[in-house]
């Protein structure tokens, strides 16, 4: 199986618990949602952080998914997780 990487180790932000800039910007709400553990393969919500509200991508706190998909979309990330989950993929949560 291909390595699969959590967002902060693939965008290198340092929002993890433990991470570099996490005392600096605070957690990042995808690296601790632990209600999404394993969704793609993820640690928490690493693998589905575009789901998440609050994450911080591009230097910028993102809004609700609604707001932020659109990034999201070509965003290198969100298209290495499609591309690695292939038909298991899990764009967002159900209800």
């Amino acid at each position: 199986m291909e390595q699969r990487q959590n967002c902060w180790e693939f965008q290198k932000c340092g929002r993890e618990p433990g991470g570099s800039k996490a005392d600096e910007l605070g957690l990042c709400p995808a690296a601790v949602a632990s209600a999404l553990d394993q969704t793609n393969h993820g640690k928490n919500a690493g693998r589905i952080c575009w789901a998440v509200t609050g994450t911080l991508c591009k230097g910028t706190v993102q809004g609700t998914f609604a707001r932020k998909f659109k990034n999201c979309l070509i965003c290198p990330f969100y298209e290495k997780v499609q591309e690695q989950e292939a038909r298991a993929f899990v764009l967002t949560l159900r209800s």
